[in-house]
């Protein structure tokens, strides 16, 4: 059972991460019917202050050792390179030998991964931090597009908010969901938002060796309420079909139609946030034949149906 649970800091802290497991197991909601928590933070130099930005200091009172037999450990996000100390990485290995569990959020996947906790399993960070994840630790399987990946003993979350979905959902698996929505009630939260939620990142037009890939992108995103085809991308840069293919692949990273794909749906999303048109008329501008067709490739794409998303979204 989820009985102790420990934060583990080391410098730089980041403190809305740090807040975001405070709230969920270092509060005291028993007056809600809500556990007790044993909530300690840890850090290698326990009483010596670590920087949370503007002049401001936490003072962690506990050593690692308070840590090792902890039921899960939490690490807030800071730090992106791979200079973890040596005693952090060996607390976060010795939780997970002792049976416990470790919960990541944002960036704090990195210290699991230096560990080498993250070896062959599925994991999340930051979309602005994927491909530097799995650039630094190939074993590791990342995933950008969900908000939260419990594999094994291993939970990571994306950025801020999605630490608070990862750790309810935690609760939620030891303490079923009336305890899960409780808390969620008193953080003013939504109390369940599955893991397998895409995060909301935009796709940048990706950097081409060729000037002239570069100018068919371009082209594409000004056209895409006509009809694109291979055959005409190609014609347009002089190459057969089977030639163009391979190389957008090579170029891009992904298919000619998926990247056009994708890109409708992208510029949906807009319509959505910044107009109050009908989802056929988003269709038609952003060159699906049909709402049905948008419904199905944007709920592939983004997670959420286009109704949903623009009651979140819409400025």
């Amino acid at each position: 059972m989820l009985h102790k649970v420990a934060v583990l800091l080391y410098q730089p802290v980041a403190l809305f991460e740090f807040g975001v497991i405070n709230e969920v197991f270092g509060l005291d909601r028993t007056d809600d019917g809500v556990p007790a928590f044993d909530f300690v933070i840890g850090s290698p130099e326990p009483g010596v202050p670590l920087d949370i930005g503007h002049g401001a200091v936490v003072v962690p009172p506990h050593s690692l050792e308070e840590c090792v037999d902890a039921d899960l450990v939490a690490i807030p996000g800071g730090r992106t390179d791979p200079d973890f100390p040596p005693e952090v990485l060996d607390a976060l290995r010795a939780v997970v030998d002792n049976g416990g569990r470790v919960l990541t959020v944002c960036s704090g996947a990195f210290a699991a991964a230096a560990a080498g906790l993250l070896d062959g399993r599925r994991c999340t960070t930051h979309w602005r931090y994927g491909a530097k994840l799995a650039r630094m630790y190939p074993d590791a399987i990342v995933d950008t597009d969900v908000l939260f990946v419990d594999d094994g003993p291993i939970t990571t979350s994306a950025g801020t908010a999605a630490g608070i979905d990862a750790a309810l959902h935690l609760v939620r698996e030891e303490f079923g969901p009336e305890v899960a929505n409780r808390i969620a009630r008193r953080m003013v939260v939504p109390p369940h938002r599955d893991g397998g939620q895409r995060q909301f990142v935009e796709a940048p037009i990706p950097d081409c060796d060729s000037d002239g890939f570069a100018g068919v992108l371009e082209w594409m995103i000004g056209n895409l309420d006509t009809d694109i085809s291979v055959d005409a991308l190609a014609g347009r840069m002089h190459m057969s079909t089977r030639t163009f293919a391979r190389r957008f692949v090579d170029e891009v990273g992904v298919s000619p139609h998926k990247w056009l794909t994708e890109q409708r749906v992208l510029h949906a999303r807009r319509l959505l946030e910044s107009t109050d048109l009908p989802v056929d008329d988003v269709a038609g501008k952003v060159g699906f034949a049909s709402a049905t067709l948008l419904r199905h490739h944007f709920n592939a794409t983004v997670g959420v149906s286009p109704t949903i998303y623009r009651r979140r979204f819409a400025r």
